[in-house]
């Protein structure tokens, strides 16, 4: 930034609880509820080995009294996914194995759910309630600056995996009146995040939401400012580089935020990168919760083993 100083907000997301904080709070409060409603047995959901929303969400259906069942995926081997893991351990978290081709998969779903009740949560928690959390966000966020407690940004830089906190984010400023543009910087494969899908989750949560209030205007996708942005993938999911690290070296050091190189080192990075060309008013949405995962080991619980496709995270 060759020596400029300049102001940048910050979103602490990080802060939605002392239990498990981060984006995953937004989504798990309208969607865990329904488990109950719905008079589920158990809650399911589908992630990487390392996956944080996974993991919130067996941190939260356990609290709930609800067994939790993962389905993960392999990814790479990272220092985060063996205490992801072992949190999930404590927790007595169901870990099932996922992947392979599309009869294998439903082959895994069928042995694992059939006669469970399960409630399936949505990879990410990205369906249109999920999303919604986050509509809720971005008019949060329209009323603080309407309360002078920060400036309305120009630009806003949010990680995106699939796509629900940024799709929700657009829509609830644009709900507001905000142009804020928001910059969601992908995380994830584009066969997962791509701008078709992106469009289809802003459709589909519009559409749900005008079901319960009419006046919600149609054509609310089209008003959104949104932007997907490709270029700080650092060559494939939990992958990193120096761009990455280095954005979270700055946030540690001027901003005394730990981010972390999956998701949010990247939007960091993105935004840090268009700061050396631009001089607009940006905003930081940091979705990396700030509580330490160990706290689940401090009660007794049934402790579980992770399956042997697993021990290499551990080892």
């Amino acid at each position: 930034m060759a020596g400029r100083r300049r102001t940048l907000f910050v979103k602490l997301d990080n802060l939605t609880s002392d239990v498990y904080g981060g984006n995953k709070v937004r989504k798990l409060e309208y969607i865990l509820p329904l488990a109950c409603t719905r008079e589920r047995r158990c809650v399911a959901t589908f992630g990487t080995a390392g996956s944080h929303h996974a993991l919130a969400t067996a941190v939260y259906a356990e609290r709930l009294g609800y067994p939790c069942i993962s389905f993960l995926s392999h990814q790479r081997k990272t220092a985060e996914v063996a205490e992801v893991l072992a949190t999930h351990m404590a927790l007595g978290t169901e870990l099932v194995p996922y992947g392979g081709d599309y009869a294998r998969r439903i082959a895994i779903l069928r042995h694992t759910l059939w006669g469970r009740d399960a409630l399936v949560v949505a990879p990410g928690g990205s369906s249109w309630l999920g999303t919604f959390g986050f509509v809720q966000a971005g008019r949060e966020l329209a009323a603080q600056v309407a309360d002078d407690l920060v400036p309305a940004p120009e630009r806003l830089y949010v990680a995106t995996g699939t796509m629900g906190s940024a799709a929700g984010l657009a829509l609830g400023l644009a709900l507001s009146g905000l142009a804020t543009e928001v910059h969601a910087v992908r995380v994830s494969h584009t066969w997962l995040c791509n701008e078709d899908s992106l469009h289809r989750t802003m459709a589909k949560a519009t559409a749900m939401m005008r079901r319960i209030a009419p006046t919600i205007p149609a054509d609310l996708p089209e008003r959104a400012n949104i932007r997907l942005r490709h270029g700080f993938f650092a060559g494939g999911y939990a992958h990193t580089d120096e761009r990455t690290e280095a954005a979270i070296a700055f946030a540690a050091s001027e901003l005394d935020l730990a981010l972390e190189s999956t998701y949010t080192g990247k939007a960091m990075a993105a935004l840090l990168h268009d700061l050396t060309s631009s001089d607009a008013r940006c905003l930081f949405w940091n979705t990396y919760s700030s509580a330490r995962l160990p706290h689940a080991a401090t009660r007794e619980r049934k402790r579980t083993e992770p399956p042997p496709e697993f021990s290499r995270y551990l080892s």
